[in-house]
Parts: structure tokens; C-alpha cells; sequence
């Protein structure tokens, strides 16, 4: 007979106000009512590994000064990581059809990847720039809040259905078949990750060492962002966007009714103002 299988326990309402708080505290992620299915399956194993017998014990934990590392393992496990290589089309066009052209091969073209998650989306700027900018100098910064997520980016190992996306001729380039016990993956080449810098980042809270940008892709992300923290977020990365720089947001996304030095190009393309 099959053994029963356990569901995890339900969020109260008052453990559903708790994490949103401390989400929100924290990373800005607004957590609606929708995601407390999502916050029950992703928490319940973490309850279940420290032995507590309720979410808002876990909230208890969590919250306190000195659960940094807890705190932040709630975060990677309650964030939203999808991607994929080459995800929306138009803008890797836009960036070989209309960036480059407008970029002089002498100077460094720098692009941002500000949600870059496991990394694909960073790799496919990359292979991009190594096809059609080899002997310019280009630099890529990679970051998330989650530094599972970026663990997962700087190592480049991927499964192989992973690579659908993935031109052909770009994946013999520019990545390796796994053998072994890697056979069914991929890892992206060497001479592509060791251009590609990951670093963790909080959106709602940059560092002022960062320098300014050509482009910064910002794609599906300000989605999870309630509007006042969707127009600081989006007014803090634009501050590290150059005059005459690009900011890609998501095909779902829009800056509509936010205040911004940009000018629409498209409805998810934006030119800052000089």
C-alpha cells in the first residue's frame, strides 16, 4: 500500500501578514494572497528540517538579528527563479541591431543583468557580444538577491533541455557536453564565464560603488514589486544607467505613471535622457 502522502500546513492569515512584512522589509517582494499556497510548500521544508511546529515560529527564527543565513535561505527558496536562454527574442535583436551599431569598438561596452537569476540570461549577452564584439572590450555584471541562484551561474552547468533556446552554432561555440556523471548537461565555456562577474544585489538597496552602464536589462522582475517600490527600484537602477544608455524591461512589464528621465523606444525598451 502507498504511504500517504503529507501536504504541507496551511498559512494563517496573521503568518501570511508576517512574511509579507518581512519580505517586503527585506527584498521589496510583494507577497499577494495568491502566492500562500507557494509560501506553505516552499517554508513547510524548513520547518520540518529545524524541527518548529509552525510557520510563525519559522517567522520567529528568522526574523531575528542574528539569522542572516537562515533569513536568507528563506529568501532563495521564496523567490522566483524562471529563465531561460535567449528569453524574449526582440531585445538580444535590438542589442546586436541597434546597440552595437551605436557602440565604438574602442570603447568598453557595459551591460548589466539585474535579475540575472542562474545565469542564462547573462551567457546569452555574452555569447552574443563574443559572436559579433570578439575583439572589443565588453564587460557583463550578473546579479540577484539570491545567492543559491548565483552559485548555480558561476559554476555554468545546465541541463541539456535547458539549451533549446540556444542557437546551434552558439552551443557548439560556446558550451561543453557533459560526460559522466554530467551526461544530459552542458557547461557554458570557460571563455565566456570568466567575463561574466555575479554578484549579490539588493534592489532596494545598491551599493554606490557601482559605475554606470550601457544597458541594463531588467526583465521580469519589477512585476513582484508593489508600485511605490516598483518607482524606487526602478529610479535606483536608472541612476546607474548613462545618459544615452538602454533600459530593457519585460514584454509584460510597463513604467506607466512612474516619473523617469527615460524616453520609450518600444514598450519595453527605454533610452535615458541626457
Amino acid at each position: 500500500m502507498a504511504e500517504p502522502v503529507t501536504l504541507p500546513p496551511p498559512v494563517s492569515d496573521e503568518e501570511m501578514r508576517l512574511f509579507r512584512d518581512l519580505f517586503m522589509q527585506q527584498i521589496g517582494m510583494h507577497l499577494p494572497e495568491s502566492k500562500r499556497a507557494l509560501l506553505s510548500s516552499r517554508l513547510s521544508r524548513r520547518l520540518h528540517a529545524l524541527g518548529l511546529p509552525s510557520f510563525k515560529a519559522y517567522h520567529t527564527l528568522i526574523a531575528a538579528p542574528g539569522e542572516a543565513q537562515e533569513r536568507q535561505r528563506a529568501i532563495d527558496l521564496i523567490t522566483t527563479n524562471e529563465t531561460f536562454f535567449f528569453r524574449e527574442p526582440a531585445h538580444f535583436k535590438f542589442l546586436s541591431e541597434v546597440v552595437l551599431p551605436q557602440t565604438p569598438a574602442r570603447e568598453t561596452l557595459r551591460i548589466w543583468s539585474a535579475a540575472s537569476s542562474t545565469g542564462e540570461e547573462a551567457y546569452s549577452i555574452a555569447m552574443l557580444l563574443d559572436n559579433e564584439r570578439h575583439d572589443a572590450p565588453w564587460d557583463i555584471l550578473g546579479s540577484d538577491i539570491s545567492q543559491r541562484v548565483l552559485d548555480s551561474a558561476r559554476r555554468g552547468v545546465y541541463p541539456m533541455v535547458r539549451g533549446e533556446n540556444i542557437p546551434l552554432a552558439d552551443l557548439k561555440r560556446h558550451c561543453l557536453r557533459g560526460t559522466g556523471e554530467y551526461d544530459g548537461y552542458f557547461l557554458v565555456g570557460r571563455h565566456l564565464r570568466d567575463r561574466v562577474q555575479f554578484t549579490q544585489l539588493n534592489l532596494m538597496a545598491l551599493p554606490a560603488r557601482l559605475v554606470p552602464f550601457d544597458v541594463i536589462f531588467l526583465r521580469n522582475v519589477i512585476i513582484y514589486f508593489d508600485a511605490p517600490t516598483k518607482a524606487k527600484v526602478l529610479a535606483s537602477v536608472v541612476h546607474f544607467l548613462r545618459p544615452g544608455g538602454w533600459l530593457l524591461v519585460g514584454h509584460s512589464e510597463s513604467l506607466h505613471g512612474i516619473q523617469l528621465p527615460l524616453q520609450m523606444v518600444s514598450p519595453s525598451v527605454y533610452r535615458k535622457l541626457p
